[in-house]
């Protein structure tokens, strides 16, 4: 920039020209381009109508003007996407349409410039996240079980929220996972991208209907006109109730409040998080939202824990569905052999849990804890009710029909998510201790949820991993937490791996053979791999199967999560971005004998390594079966003898 251009720009600064100080600032930077090249594209106007039919719009300070500015902006973009297929208007009209937007502003926000008083650039608005501005773009980047899961879940009224929640939560992730490149300015910026393809191409209400705006883009568009009548009412109440008397007042709120406490259900709310980066949407939610119901409630709900209305057993107890006072339908998860004196630490990890949120994890509605006469203390959380049951009704019940692939695909992703949201997005960490088929339950679009969160275990903050008693299920638990009590998110992703397999396989994860034999799925899974057959591994008959390629990269990461060795698995996250893109598998290192291999298995692998003989620390020794029956006891004895007499040398 000359000095004569600087000049200018000071004498216009000093003369206080509204608007004119971000247009030569342009026009100085980029003197070859013109100040209005092409008409703004973007209907601003919408926006208009919306903010113009709510009430008063009041700010804080600067940085809650600009979040406004710079949310308002995405809701016009998504409007534009809806029409044109573009994010993002071209270059040359970004000049005018700061203008108009401006000109916008100026009616809701008085003697408010964009550009000077939030920082940003002209070019901003149509430089945006790794070169996409095009819907195809996007399109070609996010995988298409991505958008599928989009669809279903921001396809729908976003003014609840639940499903405000599910949506926001699924294009966070979409974000995160694969809109991480480059990026110019904080305008059109990745964080954005999902939520305006959300409600300009997936939403069915489109970007201008008040629940999707609130949801996405945190505006709230509350009509005036309501809000008057709304008082009005109020009047007339007070007034009627006033003449009814002030008894029947306190006796009406009194039944009211009553009501309420008992069928309240939770809610989330979204709160801006204002910083200087105009950082996206924070979804926050309060413990105090779970319902402590009476147990006379959930008796009458569950018709007194009638066995018909159970619909799962562990060693817990039972999970008995139940139908509320307002009709909804949900699950009841009966404790067994409690007391009283480890309530305050049970309430307490039932609020931490429910203050968990995530599409892959069930949702937590309430819980009781009472002392009866006759059934003893009880303990009981109320959850959401999953009405395709568990994948291990799928998998080992008695329905004869196969789950296909790209349902399997969807499980299998869906529950790496879910995990990994425990592991890296919960505050604290949280391991889960008991992944297993049962544990993993599907809604009526088989999206699979993460429950029973009964063995769930918080790590503090820069703990590698936990000493603790081990808690589980038997062929799900990781071998160093089997037999050292070591608990680390690694043991997690090694019941993860058998539950993959599991569900790729058809197979259990203890396998029973002919003779009273078992054997790990895991190591049948890894003698398949390693003798190059690994799409052996997938269940005959599945519906839907897809390429080669795609099915035995499945079988490779569940193979490489149940591995032995702790760290050779991969992290949950990590998980998720193989299963989600093109990144290769790690390759899998050899895997020890299995604890309870045969003599023969033994053997083989003796004489295939370099030495052929047991070593200890007195030197070589020799070691010779004279017993030619691999199962004979002669033999084992042998065997063992001499690795004692290794150990005691």
């Amino acid at each position: 920039m000359s000095v004569l251009h600087f000049l200018i720009l000071l004498i216009a600064l000093g003369l206080g020209f509204p608007g004119l100080d971000s247009r030569l600032v342009m026009a100085l930077q980029f003197p070859h381009r013109k100040l209005a090249d092409a008409p703004c594209p973007l209907n601003f106007d919408a926006l208009r109508e919306l903010v113009h039919g709510s009430n008063r719009l009041d700010f804080p300070d600067v940085s809650a003007k600009c979040q406004y500015v710079l949310q308002g902006l995405r809701l016009v973009e998504s409007l534009y996407l809806q029409t044109s297929g573009f994010f993002l208007p071209p270059l040359n009209a970004s000049e005018a349409c700061w203008d108009s937007y401006q000109s916008l502003i100026d009616e809701i926000i008085p003697d408010f410039d964009i550009l000077f008083s939030c920082g940003f650039q002209t070019s901003w608005i149509s430089e945006g996240c790794m070169d996409i501005t095009s819907r195809s773009q996007f399109e070609s980047i996010v995988p298409q079980s991505s958008l599928l899961e989009v669809e279903h879940y921001c396809n729908q009224a976003l003014e609840n929220g639940s499903p405000c929640a599910s949506c926001t939560t699924i294009l966070s992730s979409l974000q995160a996972a694969y809109l991480r490149g480059p990026q110019v300015g904080n305008v059109s910026a990745c964080t954005g991208y999902p939520s305006i393809y959300a409600a300009g191409n997936v939403n069915r209400f489109g970007p201008t209907d008040k629940g999707t705006a609130m949801c996405l883009f945190s505006l709230y568009f509350s009509s005036s006109t309501s809000s008057n009548n709304s008082r009005k009412t109020l009047i007339i109440g007070v007034v009627i109730g006033g003449s009814v008397g002030l008894l029947g007042v306190l006796l009406g709120f009194w039944f009211l409040r009553r009501r309420y406490t008992k069928r309240r259900k939770r809610k989330m709310f979204v709160k801006i998080t204002r910083t200087s980066s105009f950082s996206e949407l924070e979804l926050i939610s309060g413990s105090t939202s779970l319902i402590k119901f009476t147990f006379d409630e959930i008796k009458q709900a569950t018709r007194n824990f009638s066995r018909d209305n159970i619909i799962g057993k562990g060693g817990y107890g039972n999970v008995y569905k139940g139908t509320l006072q307002d009709g909804s339908e949900v699950a009841f998860k009966r404790f067994k052999n409690c007391s009283a004196s480890g309530d305050a630490s049970f309430t307490h990890e039932v609020e931490v849990i429910a203050s968990v949120r995530h599409v892959n994890l069930i949702a937590l509605i309430g819980y009781c804890t009472a002392t009866t006469p006759f059934e003893g203390h009880q303990r009981i959380i109320v959850c959401d009710l999953m009405r395709n049951g568990s994948l291990d009704d799928h998998l080992f019940g008695s329905t004869e029909m196969k789950l296909s692939w790209p349902i399997r695909q969807k499980i299998a992703l869906g529950t790496a998510r879910g995990l990994a949201y425990l592991h890296y997005g919960a505050q604290p960490a949280i391991i889960h201790r008991d992944i297993k088929a049962s544990n993993i339950l599907l809604d009526e679009m088989f999206e699979p949820k993460l429950a029973d969160f009964g063995f769930a275990k918080f790590t503090p903050e820069g703990m590698t991993h936990l000493s603790t008693r081990v808690a589980g299920t038997l062929g799900y638990v990781a071998p160093e937490y089997a037999l050292y009590g070591q608990l680390t998110e690694r043991s997690d992703v090694y019941s993860y791996g058998v539950v993959l397999l599991e569900l790729l396989s058809g197979k259990k994860a203890i396998i029973s053979a002919n003779g009273g034999r078992t054997s790990l799925l895991a190591d049948w899974a890894w003698s398949l791999v390693r003798e190059g057959r690994a799409l052996d591994v997938i269940e005959d008959g599945m519906p839907e199967l897809s390429s080669k390629e795609v099915m035995e990269k499945y079988v490779l990461v569940a193979v490489l999560s149940s591995h032995p060795h702790l760290y050779v698995r991969p992290t949950m996250d990590q998980i998720v971005k193989i299963l989600e893109t093109d990144l290769p598998v790690p390759s899998i290192p050899e895997r020890p004998i299995p604890i309870v291999a045969e003599i023969s298995a033994i053997e083989r692998s003796v004489n295939g390594s370099s030495s052929r003989q047991l070593s200890s620390s007195a030197g070589y020794q020799s070691f010779i079966f004279e017993d030619n029956n691999p199962n004979s006891e002669k033999r084992k004895t042998q065997y063992w003898r001499t690795k004692e007499r290794s150990k005691m040398i």
